[in-house]
Formats: C-alpha cells, sequence, structure tokens
C-alpha cells in the first residue's frame, strides 16, 4: 500500500452510492483503527456513535441542512465529547491501564495526579475545546483507515449539534456532538471524484527549522 496514493485518491466525497454497504468486516476494522488514534494521555475523553437506523438518519439529515451524505452513505459516525470532563474518568482509565498492562494501580499514582491535575485545571469552555480536539483526532485517524481501506468518507460540520445531541439522547449520556463523518462508497456521478487534489506547495506549507 502506497499511503501517499492513498491520500491522493481520497477527498470529501459529495454523493455517495446509496447502494453499496460496507461489509460487517470492513466497518469493524474502520472503526478498530479509530479506536488506536492518537489522544492526549490516551484518555480518549469522547464517544464514537455509529449510525445505521434509517429513520433516525433521517432526522439526522434534517438537523444537517438536508445534505444526502447524512442518509446515502452505508454509515454515519458521531463524535461525541464528554460534557462534564471529571476525575473519575482519569480513575477509569488508570484502571484500565492497570488491567491490561498487569501493573499496580498503586505505581500508576503519579501518572493518574499529572491527568487530574490537568481536568482539575480546565473550566467548562477549555474543557470543550480539549475533548472537542481530541475527537477531531480520531476523525483524522478514521479518514486516513478509510482510505488505506479503499472506503470514501466525508467529514462534516455542517449540521446542528443541539438538534444532533437532542436526537441521539446525548444529553443524558453526558456527551456532546462534535463532528461527524460519512463512510461508503462514492457515486459512478459524483463529479468531484474527478477533480484534481488542490493543496499548498510543500515549500509554502512546510518550513524546516
Amino acid at each position: 500500500m502506497d499511503i501517499l496514493q492513498k491520500l491522493e485518491w481520497r477527498y470529501a466525497v459529495k454523493k455517495f452510492d446509496a447502494a453499496r454497504k460496507l461489509s460487517a468486516a470492513q466497518l469493524d476494522r474502520i472503526i478498530a483503527a479509530t479506536r488506536l488514534s492518537a489522544s492526549s494521555y490516551g484518555l480518549q475523553p469522547y464517544k464514537i456513535l455509529v449510525v445505521e437506523n434509517p429513520a433516525v438518519r433521517e432526522q439526522l439529515r434534517k438537523a444537517s441542512w438536508n445534505q444526502t451524505q447524512i442518509t446515502d452513505a452505508s454509515h454515519l459516525v458521531v463524535f461525541a465529547r464528554y460534557n462534564d470532563l471529571q476525575a473519575s474518568h482519569v480513575d477509569d482509565y488508570t484502571k484500565n491501564i492497570a488491567a491490561t498492562r498487569n501493573i499496580n494501580p498503586e505505581d500508576l499514582a503519579g501518572f493518574a495526579g499529572v491527568m487530574k491535575g490537568t481536568v482539575n485545571r480546565l473550566d467548562a469552555k477549555d474543557a470543550a475545546v480539549w475533548t472537542s480536539k481530541q475527537a477531531y483526532l480520531a476523525l483524522g485517524t478514521l479518514l486516513t483507515a478509510a482510505a488505506a481501506e479503499d472506503i470514501d468518507a466525508c467529514p462534516m460540520e455542517g449540521f446542528d449539534a443541539a438538534q444532533y445531541d437532542e436526537i441521539l439522547g446525548l444529553k443524558d449520556k453526558g456527551l456532546a456532538t462534535v463532528v461527524i463523518a460519512a463512510i461508503g462508497f462514492r457515486a459512478d456521478d459524483d463529479v468531484m471524484q474527478h477533480a484534481k487534489k488542490v493543496r499548498k506547495p510543500m515549500d509554502e506549507l512546510v518550513e524546516m527549522i
């Protein structure tokens, strides 16, 4: 696999083939790759929701300015941050580390203290920004993983987050929608697939110091 060729191939799909669906194995691989995304401390202060239900997606389409990707893509992935980041999230993560690596939890007290210090310093606004950044890291991983698997995707910010939260019942779960991505397969008549990718020249974008 040539990763540069894969990334040249990918684009934000404007029109999906509604008849083509990801297999269970394909979906599992994309989500498994997204789970492995980088995250500050590895804390992952967000949740990934994979929306398949057609009726729910019809509602979400109305909350997305009627963009067809919401309903025509094989699946819709919603990244939602934790509304109220607390020390308990750190405790849960620390327990997971201890169990996964067979470490005495007491040996992680210092690391847990550093994480709790970060969490406790954040007011509600800063916490929202920080947790949203973590969700965007995961989105980037999803887009790259999809391209590597020859699966199309469209990252999207054009939606009413409050309506998404209501439709998906996220407020009761302590979550808030951050960003979404439709995944599936491009339609044959999506003209954007033939457009040349436009990016800044390397010497303009990158500066070696």
